[in-house]
């Protein structure tokens, strides 16, 4: 049966947050600040974190930096999902995966159908794996944040959930965590 094992040991991960948007700044970004929240109460630490244009060289210049930063395990990236025309964050990011993850996409839009019904309809949620770095894109608002960390990363991102998490695809867990 799938859940937590709190009998083992949890391994806190190193993750940076990025927000795409023209207009948030840290004091009004309240997407970013979720997914910062729920990490760091949930036992990861916060790598690094920043906000961006809706431009695919600047998203794409911090997620390299990050993706090369060995001490960066995931990224999580809010804003840019959906189809106004500055949009542009799955077609910055996607050029940079070594593996997609077509699953978080799925699992996302049916988490988040619970909450937002159909309107899920309109993001283009997007997961992967660059070098060893996992990432993942979620919509803007502060509410698919909260969908995306609480409804799937969560467990994902946890070193006791079974049968299996990404953490022991961590290359400094490999070998630990099953």
């Amino acid at each position: 049966m799938a859940g937590l094992d709190h009998n083992l040991p949890f391994y806190g991960l190193s993750i940076a947050v990025l927000t795409v948007s023209d207009t948030r700044t840290l004091d009004t970004d309240t997407s970013g600040g979720t997914l910062v929240q729920r990490l760091t109460s949930a036992g990861h630490r916060l790598a690094a974190r920043a906000i961006v244009r809706d431009e695919v060289t600047d998203i794409q210049a911090v997620m390299r930096a990050w993706i090369a930063d060995p001490d960066v395990d995931v990224i999580l990236s809010t804003g840019g999902t959906g189809f106004a025309p500055r949009d542009v964050t799955p077609e910055a990011v996607r050029p940079l995966l070594d593996r997609v993850m077509d699953g978080f996409s799925v699992v996302f839009h049916q988490a988040s159908q619970t909450t937002v019904g159909v309107s899920t309809l309109q993001s283009r949620a997007l997961a992967g794996q660059a070098g060893e770095t996992f990432v993942f894109c979620v919509p803007g608002s502060t509410g698919a944040c909260k969908d995306a960390w609480d409804l799937v990363l969560a467990e994902e991102l946890d070193s006791r959930f079974r049968p299996c998490s990404l953490v022991g695809q961590i290359p400094r867990y490999r070998g630990i965590c099953p």
